[in-house]
C-alpha cells in the first residue's frame, strides 16, 4: 500500500478506500446481532481486553461462560444410585437453600442415571419416568430455578445408560439436546457406557455440537472415565472431563483418584476442569480426618465439588467440612474478584514416602499448601519455599483453613507441621516481607 502511495496521490486515495471497504465488510456480518460485541478496526480498545486466543476459543464450548470456576452442587448417584424421585430432588434443593450452602456456591442439583422410561415416545423423545418424576423434568427445573439453583441431568454417549434402565443419546444427540434445552436444563453429565465401539473422541463432540446448536447454555460434563485421556482433548468439547474411573467411599479409592487426576494438573484452566469424580464426604465409609483430606485435595485441585451424600440428613461433622467458608473464600471469590487469570490446579511438589506436599498459586502472590500424611503413623511434614514457589528469604504469614485462624508465628524458608495418620493440614501462605 505504501508503494502505491509513493507512486501517486490518486493511488493512495484508492488504497485507503479499499482499506475502508474491507474493514466495513469484515464487521458487517455480525453488526446488529443481539448480544454480539462488534470487534473490528474501530474497536481496538474492546479487542485488547479479550484473551489472546479469543478468536479460536469463542468457537469452543469453553466460551459458554459457565465454568470460569469449577462447578459446585450435588449429584444423586453416590448415595441414591437409581433410587431417586422428584421429591428427593426438590427436598435437596430446599436444603441447599435453607442451610446457606447455596450461598457458598453449591448451586447445581444434578439428577444422575435412571430418571427416564426405558422406551422413547412415538416421536423418539426421552420420557421422564412416570412413577418417579410424574410432574416431568420441565416442572422440576422450574422449581429448582425458583430457588435460585440450577438443574442438571444425565445421559450417555451409548445406546443405553450405565444402569441399562433408560436409553442413551447415541444417534439421538440433537433430539435429546433440544429436549434438555426446552426443559431448562443447566448441566449435562454424559457417560460412556453401552456404546457402538467408536472412540469417545468421535462420539462426544456430536453432543457438544448439538448442545451449542440449541442456543441454551448447558454445562457439559464429560464422564469418559479417563479412557482416552480426555484432559488432552476435552477443552474443545466440554466444561469438565472425568480423569478417573468411578470413586467409591473408601480411603484407597479416594487417594487413587486424586493421584490419577493430579497427572493432568497443567491442563485444567478456567472454562475446563479435571474431574476426579464426585465427593463421598458424609456417606460413612471414611473417618472424619479422611473426609477432610478428600475435600481438601478436591478443593486445592480445582475439581468440581459435587456433594454425593444425602444432604437432607447430614451430620454436623459433615456440614462442618463441606461448609468451610475458608475454602469458598480463597477458591472461588479470589478467582472472581481478584481476577486471577490462571485457575491453576495444585500439584504434588514433593513426596517423601507416605508424606506429600501439594501446592498451587493464588492471586495476590498467595500460595495454597496442603500437607498430607497417607501413612499409618503421625509424622512431621515440611513445605520448603523453593518447592512451593515462594522466594527463599520471604517472611510468610499462614492462614490455617481447618483451624480457622491466622498463625501468630511468621515463617521463613519453610513451614513445618505435625500431621496425624490419614490426615492433613492446609494453609494459605502470604508473603509479607
Amino acid at each position: 500500500m505504501m508503494e502505491s502511495c509513493a507512486n501517486g496521490r490518486s493511488n493512495c486515495i484508492l488504497a485507503l478506500c479499499l482499506l475502508l471497504l474491507i474493514s466495513s465488510s469484515s464487521s458487517s456480518s455480525i453488526r446488529g446481532m443481539p448480544g454480539v460485541t462488534i470487534v473490528d478496526s474501530v474497536s481496538r480498545v474492546q479487542k485488547d481486553r479479550l484473551p489472546s486466543n479469543w478468536d479460536s476459543s469463542r468457537r469452543n464450548l469453553l466460551a459458554n461462560g459457565l465454568a470460569d470456576t469449577p462447578p459446585m452442587g450435588w449429584n444423586s448417584w453416590n448415595h441414591f444410585n437409581c433410587k431417586i424421585d422428584e421429591k428427593i430432588i426438590k427436598a435437596t434443593a430446599d436444603f441447599l437453600v435453607s442451610t446457606g450452602l447455596s450461598k457458598l456456591g453449591y448451586t447445581y442439583v444434578n439428577i444422575d442415571d435412571c430418571w427416564a422410561e426405558m422406551a422413547r415416545d412415538g416421536k423418539g423423545n426421552l420420557v421422564p419416568k412416570k412413577s418417579t418424576f410424574p410432574s416431568g423434568i420441565k416442572a422440576l427445573a422450574d422449581y429448582v430455578h425458583s430457588k435460585g439453583l440450577k438443574l442438571g441431568i444425565y445421559s450417555d454417549a451409548g445406546y443405553f445408560t450405565c444402569s441399562k434402565t433408560m436409553p442413551g443419546s447415541l444417534g439421538h444427540e440433537e433430539q435429546d439436546a433440544k429436549s434438555f434445552a426446552s426443559w431448562g436444563i443447566d448441566y449435562l453429565k454424559y457417560d460412556n457406557c453401552n456404546n457402538d465401539g467408536t472412540k469417545p473422541t468421535v462420539r462426544y463432540p456430536v453432543m457438544t455440537r448439538a448442545l451449542m446448536k440449541t442456543g441454551h447454555p448447558i454445562f457439559f460434563s464429560l464422564c469418559e472415565w479417563g479412557d482416552m485421556h480426555p484432559a488432552t482433548w476435552g477443552a474443545k468439547v466440554g466444561n469438565s472431563w472425568r480423569t478417573t474411573n468411578d470413586i467409591s467411599d473408601t480411603w484407597d479409592s479416594m487417594v487413587s483418584r486424586a493421584d490419577m487426576n493430579e497427572v493432568y494438573a497443567e491442563l485444567a484452566r478456567p472454562g475446563g476442569w479435571n474431574d476426579p469424580d464426585m465427593l463421598e464426604v458424609g456417606n460413612g465409609g471414611m473417618t472424619k480426618d479422611e473426609y477432610i483430606v478428600h475435600f481438601s485435595i478436591w478443593a486445592i485441585s480445582k475439581a468440581p465439588l459435587l456433594l454425593g451424600c444425602d444432604v437432607r440428613n447430614m451430620t454436623k461433622e459433615t456440614m462442618d467440612i463441606i461448609a468451610n467458608k475458608e475454602f469458598t473464600k480463597w477458591r472461588f471469590l479470589l478467582t472472581i474478584y481478584d481476577k486471577d487469570p490462571l485457575g491453576v490446579q495444585a500439584k504434588k511438589v514433593r513426596m517423601e514416602g507416605d508424606l506429600e506436599i501439594w501446592a498451587g498459586p493464588l492471586a495476590g502472590y498467595r500460595v495454597a499448601v496442603l500437607l498430607v500424611n497417607r501413612g499409618p503413623w503421625r509424622n512431621s511434614i515440611s513445605a520448603q519455599w523453593d518447592d512451593i514457589g515462594i522466594p527463599l528469604n520471604s517472611i510468610v504469614e499462614a492462614r490455617d483453613l481447618w483451624e480457622h485462624k491466622t498463625l501468630k508465628t511468621h515463617f521463613v524458608g519453610n513451614l513445618t507441621a505435625t500431621v496425624d495418620s490419614h490426615a492433613c493440614k492446609m494453609y494459605i501462605l502470604k508473603p509479607i516481607s
